[in-house]
């Protein structure tokens, strides 16, 4: 077990737990919208990515897939992935060689296609989820009280935090209630100064800048210390 980490690392742990959560939720969502492009509205993709605040342009099904993977924007496959291999890099040493190699064949995974220009379709989709499933199988076979293990969870967690707010806020409620107080769980166990931490609001009366920022504030202050 880590008895310490730098602030540095704990930041690249925090941010590689959301990327990969990143790029779990943007696949699944492509994949919905993908579906309803083909079939029942032509513009599912502009929609899912307006709340991206990305202004999305195509002009068929396989031109949305082209243009939310690969497409001049920050929402796009390859550039989140990009960062997390980035992340990954820094803390090489605190990762398993397994989770650490199967993140280097994620980002390969789609930086071939798109350099090579493949065919993009549901079978680059099915690989991705499944590389990704086998680098979370890869941690949760680590130690839960590592110290790196934590700050890569609560960027897990934070991310779907984000996610739920921004997407689903009134329908999920409850879950990000929840999702609020595992954060706080582990907050505390990474810090004996814990009442001083600023609070998170809590849902029901709190815009989504409110809940974001103060979600954010209390995380900042676990990582930067």
């Amino acid at each position: 077990m880590e008895k310490y980490i730098t602030g540095n690392v704990a930041t690249n742990l925090y941010w590689l737990g959301r990327y990969l959560e990143r790029t779990t939720i943007t696949l699944r969502e492509i994949s919905t919208a993908y579906d309803k492009v083909i079939d029942i509205d032509k513009d599912a993709g502009v929609k899912l990515y307006d709340k991206f605040d990305v202004k999305l342009k195509y002009v068929n099904a396989y031109d949305f897939l082209k243009e939310a993977i690969f497409g001049e924007h920050n929402a796009n496959i390859l550039n989140i992935l990009t960062n997390a291999r980035e992340n990954a890099i820094i803390c090489r040493h605190l990762l398993d060689s397994e989770a650490f190699g199967e993140i280097i064949a994620l980002h390969a995974l789609f930086l071939s296609t798109y350099n090579n220009h493949l065919e993009i379709d549901y079978n680059l989709i099915d690989q991705a989820q499944s590389l990704i499933g086998e680098i979370l199988n890869a941690r949760s076979r680590r130690d839960h009280k590592a110290l790196s293990d934590s700050f890569f969870r609560i960027g897990k967690i934070v991310e779907e935090a984000d996610y739920r707010i921004r997407f689903h806020e009134e329908e999920d409620q409850e879950i990000i209630q929840s999702i609020f107080k595992e954060i706080d769980s582990i907050c505390e166990s990474l810090t004996k100064d814990h009442e001083e931490l600023p609070k998170i609001r809590r849902v029901g009366g709190a815009t989504k800048d409110d809940l974001l920022t103060s979600l954010n504030a209390k995380v900042d202050k676990i990582i930067t210390g």
